[in-house]
């Protein structure tokens, strides 16, 4: 028996749902269970129906397509997300992304490949349109230039201190290390967490491994 997707469309053009339903029911492992004209519409049906992939169009009456992804998210963590718009501009794909989104596709998407879609949604699996895709690399390589910069703002000290914050230690072990104070440490670290605009040590360590500037060959 093929396991099925449940599948809910939201999006305010009547003639937009129907197309992509006649497409679906022809499909037997997906089934739509519901379509929504607005984005609370669309929470409302979700709370009851828990889907396993939404096709959300971003330009929605009342709340966006954006904040209906993050509610949908927050209502059914399980729940894919696939955005399918016109829109392709940095404003409305990483909103959307950022609230939850897991595929996104516009509107010219061929028949076969938003079935495709739709099926690796159900296992988790992203796709996102060609020139998503070259935004998000672009995005990426500048978010790399941008770290390496706010690196090359903190003093050896602090790159010494953010290493042994990378490692798991607590202030005192690291005053004892590097022979200062532990109020010094603290105002390090207090240093180190503005500088990267970080709210805790925990994000610190987190970036400090991520960009390298502690490696698993250092001594502790």
């Amino acid at each position: 028996m093929v396991e099925r997707i449940t599948l809910m469309m939201v999006d305010d053009h009547h003639l937009v749902r129907q197309g992509i339903l006649s497409l679906l029911e022809v499909q037997d492992d997906i089934e739509v269970v519901g379509e929504a004209s607005s984005g609370e519409q669309a929470l409302q049906m979700v709370a009851v129906l828990t889907p396993d992939v939404v096709l959300m169009d971003l330009m929605l009456p009342g709340i966006s397509g954006v904040e209906a992804t993050r509610k949908v998210k927050q209502l059914s963590p399980q729940t894919q997300i696939i955005v399918l718009t016109s829109y392709h501009d940095d404003e409305h794909i990483f909103p959307a992304l950022r609230a939850g989104a897991l595929s996104y596709v516009l509107k010219d998407v061929g028949p076969d490949e938003l079935v495709a879609t739709i099926r690796k949604a159900a296992h988790g699996e992203a796709v996102v349109h060609p020139r998503v895709a070259a935004r998000l690399v672009q995005e990426i390589q500048g978010v790399k230039k941008e770290a390496h910069s706010v690196l090359t703002d903190l003093s050896e000290r602090e790159r010494e201190v953010l290493r042994l914050i990378a490692r798991g230690h607590s202030n005192a072990v690291i005053a004892e290390k590097l022979v200062i104070s532990e109020k010094t440490v603290k105002g390090h670290v207090s240093n180190i967490l503005s500088k990267l605009h970080m709210l805790d040590r925990t994000q610190a360590a987190a970036f400090a491994w991520e960009q390298g500037v502690v490696q698993r060959s250092n001594e502790a």
